[in-house]
Protein backbone atom coordinates (compact mmCIF):
# COMPACT_ATOMS: atom_id res chain seq x y z
CA UNK A 1 0.00 0.00 0.00
CA UNK A 2 1.53 3.61 -1.17
CA UNK A 3 2.08 6.08 2.03
CA UNK A 4 1.91 9.46 2.12
CA UNK A 5 5.72 9.54 2.12
CA UNK A 6 5.96 7.64 -1.06
CA UNK A 7 3.48 10.37 -2.80
CA UNK A 8 6.06 12.85 -1.64
CA UNK A 9 8.33 11.16 -2.75
CA UNK A 10 6.72 10.94 -6.29
CA UNK A 11 6.07 13.96 -6.46
CA UNK A 12 9.62 15.40 -5.66
CA UNK A 13 11.42 12.92 -8.45
CA UNK A 14 9.43 14.29 -11.44
CA UNK A 15 11.04 16.61 -13.41
CA UNK A 16 8.47 18.35 -15.78
CA UNK A 17 6.25 20.99 -13.95
CA UNK A 18 2.55 20.04 -15.47
CA UNK A 19 3.36 16.20 -14.57
CA UNK A 20 5.06 17.22 -11.14
CA UNK A 21 1.83 19.24 -10.35
CA UNK A 22 -0.67 16.98 -12.05
CA UNK A 23 0.68 14.00 -9.73
CA UNK A 24 1.08 16.55 -6.45
CA UNK A 25 -3.10 17.33 -7.55
CA UNK A 26 -3.63 13.46 -7.63
CA UNK A 27 -1.93 12.66 -4.78
CA UNK A 28 -3.63 15.43 -2.47
CA UNK A 29 -7.24 14.12 -4.42
CA UNK A 30 -5.94 9.96 -2.55
CA UNK A 31 -5.07 11.50 0.53
CA UNK A 32 -8.55 12.93 1.17
CA UNK A 33 -10.69 10.30 0.27
CA UNK A 34 -8.81 8.05 2.14
CA UNK A 35 -9.64 10.13 5.41
CA UNK A 36 -13.21 10.88 3.88
CA UNK A 37 -13.36 7.30 4.01
CA UNK A 38 -12.00 7.13 7.59
CA UNK A 39 -9.13 4.93 6.54
CA UNK A 40 -6.16 7.26 6.61
CA UNK A 41 -3.29 6.22 4.56
CA UNK A 42 -0.08 5.77 6.87
CA UNK A 43 2.35 8.36 6.95
CA UNK A 44 5.46 5.88 5.89
CA UNK A 45 8.64 6.91 5.88
CA UNK A 46 11.37 8.41 2.79
CA UNK A 47 14.14 9.71 2.30
CA UNK A 48 13.63 12.46 0.01
CA UNK A 49 16.41 14.10 -2.33
CA UNK A 50 18.34 17.02 -1.19
CA UNK A 51 17.36 18.89 -4.10
CA UNK A 52 13.48 17.94 -6.25
CA UNK A 53 13.87 16.64 -9.96
CA UNK A 54 13.44 19.94 -11.90
CA UNK A 55 13.17 20.48 -16.10
CA UNK A 56 15.92 21.33 -18.19
CA UNK A 57 14.42 24.60 -18.41
CA UNK A 58 14.68 27.10 -17.09
CA UNK A 59 18.31 27.94 -16.81
CA UNK A 60 18.76 28.38 -12.69
CA UNK A 61 21.56 31.54 -12.32
CA UNK A 62 23.06 33.17 -8.84
CA UNK A 63 20.36 35.68 -8.20
CA UNK A 64 22.69 38.68 -8.99
CA UNK A 65 22.72 37.58 -12.78
CA UNK A 66 18.70 37.08 -13.34
CA UNK A 67 17.96 40.21 -15.58
CA UNK A 68 15.99 42.95 -14.41
CA UNK A 69 13.20 43.87 -16.70
CA UNK A 70 11.05 47.03 -16.30
CA UNK A 71 7.35 45.43 -14.97
CA UNK A 72 5.42 47.60 -16.54
CA UNK A 73 6.39 46.53 -19.66
CA UNK A 74 4.43 44.00 -21.53
CA UNK A 75 8.50 41.93 -21.25
CA UNK A 76 8.32 42.67 -17.65
CA UNK A 77 4.90 41.40 -17.02
CA UNK A 78 6.23 38.39 -18.49
CA UNK A 79 8.78 38.33 -16.55
CA UNK A 80 6.68 38.63 -13.37
CA UNK A 81 4.51 36.09 -13.96
CA UNK A 82 7.57 33.64 -14.68
CA UNK A 83 9.16 34.37 -11.29
CA UNK A 84 5.70 33.27 -9.67
CA UNK A 85 5.63 30.75 -11.78
CA UNK A 86 9.29 29.24 -10.47
CA UNK A 87 7.97 30.23 -6.86
CA UNK A 88 4.73 28.01 -7.16
CA UNK A 89 6.48 25.13 -8.50
CA UNK A 90 9.45 25.20 -5.46
CA UNK A 91 6.65 25.79 -3.05
CA UNK A 92 5.01 22.61 -4.25
CA UNK A 93 7.98 20.55 -3.36
CA UNK A 94 8.42 22.14 -0.25
CA UNK A 95 5.38 21.06 1.53
CA UNK A 96 5.81 17.48 0.20
CA UNK A 97 9.16 17.74 1.56
CA UNK A 98 8.41 18.64 4.66
CA UNK A 99 5.80 15.84 4.74
CA UNK A 100 8.51 13.09 3.71
CA UNK A 101 11.66 14.89 5.07
CA UNK A 102 10.52 15.37 8.74
CA UNK A 103 7.66 12.23 9.20
CA UNK A 104 9.88 10.84 11.93
CA UNK A 105 7.83 13.51 14.07
CA UNK A 106 4.78 12.12 15.45
CA UNK A 107 1.90 14.67 14.32
CA UNK A 108 -1.99 14.83 14.49
CA UNK A 109 -3.08 13.88 11.23
CA UNK A 110 -4.39 17.60 10.60
CA UNK A 111 -0.71 18.22 10.45
CA UNK A 112 -0.54 16.05 6.97
CA UNK A 113 -3.87 17.31 5.65
CA UNK A 114 -2.96 21.06 6.09
CA UNK A 115 0.63 20.12 3.86
CA UNK A 116 -1.72 18.58 1.17
CA UNK A 117 -3.58 21.05 0.79
CA UNK A 118 -0.84 23.27 0.19
CA UNK A 119 0.75 21.66 -2.15
CA UNK A 120 -2.02 20.65 -4.13
CA UNK A 121 -2.93 24.35 -4.09
CA UNK A 122 0.07 25.25 -4.78
CA UNK A 123 0.22 23.08 -7.95
CA UNK A 124 -2.79 25.03 -8.73
CA UNK A 125 -1.11 28.08 -8.77
CA UNK A 126 1.93 26.68 -10.70
CA UNK A 127 -0.67 25.82 -13.50
CA UNK A 128 -2.66 29.05 -13.35
CA UNK A 129 0.61 31.01 -14.01
CA UNK A 130 1.82 28.58 -16.73
CA UNK A 131 -1.99 29.24 -18.40
CA UNK A 132 -1.71 33.24 -18.02
CA UNK A 133 2.63 32.90 -19.59
CA UNK A 134 0.96 30.82 -22.38
CA UNK A 135 -2.21 33.46 -23.02
CA UNK A 136 0.80 36.50 -23.24
CA UNK A 137 2.80 33.61 -26.15
CA UNK A 138 5.28 32.64 -23.55
CA UNK A 139 5.75 29.15 -21.25
CA UNK A 140 7.76 28.06 -17.93
CA UNK A 141 11.22 27.90 -18.63
CA UNK A 142 11.43 30.17 -21.39
CA UNK A 143 13.51 32.68 -19.05
CA UNK A 144 16.65 32.12 -16.72
CA UNK A 145 15.44 31.61 -13.25
CA UNK A 146 16.42 32.32 -9.67
CA UNK A 147 18.99 29.04 -8.43
CA UNK A 148 18.28 30.06 -4.80
CA UNK A 149 14.58 29.04 -4.10
CA UNK A 150 15.43 25.98 -2.65
CA UNK A 151 18.44 27.44 -0.32
CA UNK A 152 15.67 27.72 2.53
CA UNK A 153 15.12 23.81 2.38
CA UNK A 154 18.30 22.85 2.50
CA UNK A 155 19.30 25.05 4.92
CA UNK A 156 17.10 23.50 7.20
CA UNK A 157 16.81 20.21 6.27
CA UNK A 158 18.05 18.99 9.31
CA UNK A 159 15.30 21.30 11.36
CA UNK A 160 11.83 21.19 10.92
CA UNK A 161 11.29 24.31 13.83
CA UNK A 162 13.41 26.65 11.09
CA UNK A 163 11.73 24.37 8.15
CA UNK A 164 8.28 25.93 9.49
CA UNK A 165 9.85 29.86 10.84
CA UNK A 166 11.39 30.21 7.61
CA UNK A 167 9.72 28.79 4.77
CA UNK A 168 5.65 29.62 5.53
CA UNK A 169 6.29 32.43 8.18
CA UNK A 170 8.94 34.66 6.52
CA UNK A 171 9.28 33.62 2.79
CA UNK A 172 5.52 33.11 2.18
CA UNK A 173 4.43 35.61 4.59
CA UNK A 174 6.61 37.99 2.45
CA UNK A 175 4.31 36.83 -0.65
CA UNK A 176 0.74 38.60 1.37
CA UNK A 177 3.00 41.83 1.40
CA UNK A 178 3.56 42.16 -2.27
CA UNK A 179 0.91 40.35 -4.17
CA UNK A 180 -1.39 43.40 -4.00
CA UNK A 181 0.88 45.49 -6.15
CA UNK A 182 1.35 42.62 -8.64
CA UNK A 183 -2.64 42.23 -8.99
CA UNK A 184 -2.83 46.19 -8.91
CA UNK A 185 -0.30 46.17 -11.71
CA UNK A 186 -2.00 43.88 -13.74
CA UNK A 187 -5.58 44.97 -13.64
CA UNK A 188 -3.64 48.19 -15.02
CA UNK A 189 -2.38 46.27 -17.74
CA UNK A 190 -5.84 44.88 -18.65
CA UNK A 191 -4.71 41.45 -18.09
CA UNK A 192 -7.79 40.08 -16.12
CA UNK A 193 -6.92 35.86 -16.71
CA UNK A 194 -3.43 37.52 -14.35
CA UNK A 195 -5.57 39.40 -12.04
CA UNK A 196 -7.67 37.07 -11.46
CA UNK A 197 -4.90 33.84 -10.86
CA UNK A 198 -3.08 36.10 -8.38
CA UNK A 199 -6.46 37.04 -6.30
CA UNK A 200 -6.47 33.00 -6.03
CA UNK A 201 -3.29 32.83 -5.02
CA UNK A 202 -3.10 35.61 -2.77
CA UNK A 203 -6.28 34.31 -0.89
CA UNK A 204 -5.37 30.95 -0.42
CA UNK A 205 -1.13 31.70 0.59
CA UNK A 206 -2.88 33.01 3.85
CA UNK A 207 -3.81 29.93 4.75
CA UNK A 208 -0.45 28.52 3.84
CA UNK A 209 1.54 31.21 6.47
CA UNK A 210 -1.13 30.22 8.81
CA UNK A 211 -0.21 26.30 8.68
CA UNK A 212 3.06 27.00 9.45
CA UNK A 213 2.22 29.68 12.36
CA UNK A 214 0.44 26.82 13.60
CA UNK A 215 2.35 24.33 13.41
CA UNK A 216 5.18 25.95 14.68
CA UNK A 217 3.48 27.19 17.62
CA UNK A 218 2.45 22.96 18.33
CA UNK A 219 5.85 22.52 18.18
CA UNK A 220 6.96 25.64 20.71
CA UNK A 221 3.99 24.18 23.14
CA UNK A 222 5.53 20.42 23.04
CA UNK A 223 8.98 21.91 23.89
CA UNK A 224 8.40 24.20 26.24
CA UNK A 225 10.05 27.22 24.46
CA UNK A 226 8.72 31.16 23.74
CA UNK A 227 7.22 31.14 19.81
CA UNK A 228 8.46 34.89 19.69
CA UNK A 229 11.95 34.03 20.94
CA UNK A 230 12.32 30.84 19.49
CA UNK A 231 11.27 32.35 15.56
CA UNK A 232 13.46 35.39 16.11
CA UNK A 233 16.61 33.07 16.63
CA UNK A 234 15.69 30.52 14.11
CA UNK A 235 15.03 32.72 11.46
CA UNK A 236 18.59 35.13 12.09
CA UNK A 237 20.25 31.47 12.05
CA UNK A 238 18.75 30.17 8.46
CA UNK A 239 17.42 32.98 6.86
CA UNK A 240 20.30 35.09 4.95
CA UNK A 241 18.75 38.36 4.33
CA UNK A 242 16.76 40.76 6.59
CA UNK A 243 12.74 41.29 6.55
CA UNK A 244 11.67 44.10 4.49
CA UNK A 245 8.48 46.56 5.04
CA UNK A 246 6.23 47.27 4.20
CA UNK A 247 4.10 44.51 5.72
CA UNK A 248 0.62 43.52 4.58
CA UNK A 249 -0.31 43.55 8.65
CA UNK A 250 -3.96 42.43 8.36
CA UNK A 251 -3.29 39.52 5.91
CA UNK A 252 -0.23 38.52 8.46
CA UNK A 253 -2.24 38.96 11.49
CA UNK A 254 -5.42 36.95 10.40
CA UNK A 255 -2.37 33.92 9.00
CA UNK A 256 -1.41 34.18 13.08
CA UNK A 257 1.31 36.11 12.65
CA UNK A 258 1.53 39.27 15.38
CA UNK A 259 3.42 42.36 14.42
CA UNK A 260 5.91 41.51 17.45
CA UNK A 261 6.79 38.23 15.35
CA UNK A 262 8.60 40.20 12.14
CA UNK A 263 8.79 43.45 12.99
CA UNK A 264 12.25 43.50 15.53
CA UNK A 265 13.34 41.37 12.07
CA UNK A 266 12.96 44.18 10.23
CA UNK A 267 15.18 46.97 8.43
CA UNK A 268 14.40 49.87 6.43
Amino acid sequence: MITLSDMALDVLTTADGREKTARSHAHAAAWRAARAAGAPLDIGAAVPPLRPARPARPALLDPRDVPKRKPGSPQGRIALLHAVAHIELNAVDLHWDIIARFSDVPFPLGYYDDWVRAADEESKHFNLMCDCLEELGSHYGALPAHAGMWRAAEDTAGDLMGRLAVVPMVLEARGLDVTPAMIQLFRSAKVPSAVAALETIYAEEVGHVAYGSKWFNFLCGRKDLDPKETFHRLVRTYFHSTLKPPFNEEKRAEAGLPPDFYWPLATG
